[in-house]
């Protein structure tokens, strides 16, 4: 048996502010521009790799906090082969053997499965088992219920080499792997993923309301009792709108 521990960078719409327009694909919200993983043995040795950029068919300009996270631009992007094409280096590397999926937080399960269906591939070749890692790290790293470490504080806490940086697929699919390395299997418990209770579309409530940005910052100002930066202003406005795409809720069901 196998893990693969795998990590995902994305690609969202630009919205349009002078026409009030939303141009998310409700199907396809997050498109994957890269994909890197990290196949383990059943004794947690790396066997292999895989790190490939996508190109992207459906966000074709690059949002501008993407490009500054990831260090990814379009242009890297457009010589390279589109999904169709990565997903079938994705089902040789992942092999024939039993393996399960590993992950650090669910939502990249979920946006993986959505871009096989939006492109109408086969998915019954992906394992629909896998470990949350970053729930079992948070445990065992003692965060307050509710709350969930981050991958870059996790490694630096569990005294992980840290030679890379984050926000790359490649690097963070291999931190996790050593993440995963460093916490006890004991009380791991593998789930199975319900593909079809998790890939209905995000409805679009774009035409009966829009945003009202200055109320949204001055509640944040209220809160914090201080004037938002330019800095934090955008990454409010940036964590809203991900959030009405509801990427991040995943069953829960690890207990």
């Amino acid at each position: 048996m196998n893990y693969i521990v795998f990590d995902l960078e994305f690609n969202q719409s630009l919205n349009s502010k002078k026409e009030n327009k939303n141009l998310t694909n409700l199907k396809c919200p997050f498109e994957i521009i890269q994909i890197g993983a990290v196949k383990l043995d059943e004794n947690l040795q790396i066997i292999s790799i895989l790190n490939k950029l996508v190109k992207p068919e459906l966000y074709t300009v690059m949002n501008p906090f993407v490009e500054e996270m990831t260090g990814i631009t379009i242009d890297m992007l457009n010589t390279e082969q589109p999904f169709q094409e990565v997903y079938k280096e994705i089902l040789e590397f992942i092999g024939n053997d039993k393996n399960i999926l590993c992950v650090w937080g669910a939502c990249d399960i979920k946006e993986l499965f959505r871009n096989i269906q939006y492109h109408n591939l086969d998915i019954s070749p992906i394992s629909k088992e896998y470990i949350n890692i970053q729930f079992y790290a948070s445990k065992y790293l003692n965060c307050p219920k509710g709350t969930n470490i981050g991958l870059k504080n996790a490694a630096e806490l569990l005294n992980i080499n840290i030679e890379n940086k984050f926000h790359n697929a490649l690097n963070d699919a291999y931190y996790t792997a050593e993440v995963f390395k460093k916490i006890p299997k004991k009380n791991i418990n593998i789930i199975k993923y319900d593909v079809n209770k998790n890939m209905k579309p995000t409805r679009n409530n774009t035409e009966k309301s829009i945003l009202d940005t200055s109320k949204l910052i001055k509640q944040f100002e209220k809160m914090f009792n201080r004037e938002m930066s330019e800095e934090e202003q955008k990454i409010i406005k940036l964590a809203y709108m991900m959030g009405k795409t509801r990427q991040f809720e995943i069953p829960h069901s690890d207990n």
